[in-house]
């Protein structure tokens, strides 16, 4: 008897939740969406030399494991 979809996913879920995991739900920008660009530009030019994004550069920059990158 073949398997649903429904059934394959929801027993793909049961054994990421027995192994520890949970499911979560992240809402990122649309990169896709107009003016999105536009947006990143803006606020780049908004924090460019400022003291707070020389600190947090900085703080990157020491807190980066870069050691096993090619």
């Amino acid at each position: 008897m073949p398997v649903t979809l429904t059934e394959r996913v929801k027993a793909h879920r049961q054994g990421l939740r027995a192994a520890g995991l949970r499911p979560i739900q992240i809402w990122v920008p649309d990169t896709r969406r107009s003016g999105f660009a536009e947006e990143c530009a803006r606020q780049s030019r908004v924090v460019s030399g400022s003291k707070s994004e020389t600190r947090m550069l900085d703080f990157i920059e020491q807190a980066a494991d870069l050691d096993d990158w090619q």
